[in-house]
């Protein structure tokens, strides 16, 4: 579920659709949070989709770890991609907000913890990405965990709306490793990784 804060609003030509904040969400507020209303796809049942709703399946889901594409239930599944973005996934499968964003500003993701299936070329954003990679997530790992144990306390400071959606034992869990950063699980844990890749990573 995304954060009740939030609308889709038409963005652009060039994006479409996006979700915005209609509030004031602070930095370190639980995003979004898997929840039981997500449909999760298992790649078996992918052939069976007629090929109009797996297009819309592929366009609208992300891959988790297990290589299951996991559609949202709501607006969720129009946040868009940015390399600088409002937004963070996290391997206890919420997400947080890793700066202030303001009403009318838009969530955005980082596509390269997503698993794509192939490259992402993206509005240019003047940062030394221009692409997304399926293996972004192999090369950046270290930097993003380290982003996300920056702002790990912030998220304990606030009063979370999403939080009766994170099992208890997940959230115990998170709690115990932002006090012990030793014990913070990594984001290469989201990795799905289809088959073995070339020399260490897959070739561009």
């Amino acid at each position: 579920m995304i954060h009740p804060d939030t609308e889709v609003r038409f963005i652009s030509p060039e994006k479409g659709y996006g979700v915005v904040a209609t509030k004031l969400i602070p930095k370190g507020t639980i995003t979004w949070v898997q929840d039981d209303l997500d449909r999760v796809f298992k790649r078996s049942e992918l052939h069976s989709l007629n090929p109009f709703i797996r297009s819309h399946l592929h366009k609208y889901s992300f891959t988790n770890r297990h290589g299951d594409l996991v559609l949202c239930w709501d607006h969720g599944k129009f946040v868009n991609h940015s390399f600088n973005p409002s937004c963070f996934s996290t391997p206890y499968d919420f997400e947080i907000a890793i700066r202030d964003i303001h009403p009318g500003e838009e969530l955005t993701d980082d596509y390269g913890y997503l698993n794509l299936e192939e490259p992402f070329s993206c509005i240019d954003e003047n940062t030394d990405r221009k692409t997304v990679y399926p293996d972004d997530i192999l090369r950046y790992h270290q930097q993003w965990d380290a982003l996300l144990l920056e702002h790990a306390r912030e998220v304990l400071k606030l009063d979370q709306a999403l939080l009766d959606l994170v099992p208890k034992k997940t959230w115990c869990e998170y709690i115990s490793a932002v006090y012990n950063p030793s014990k913070m699980r990594s984001i290469l844990e989201c990795y799905y990784q289809p088959e073995p890749l070339l020399n260490g990573m897959a070739q561009r």
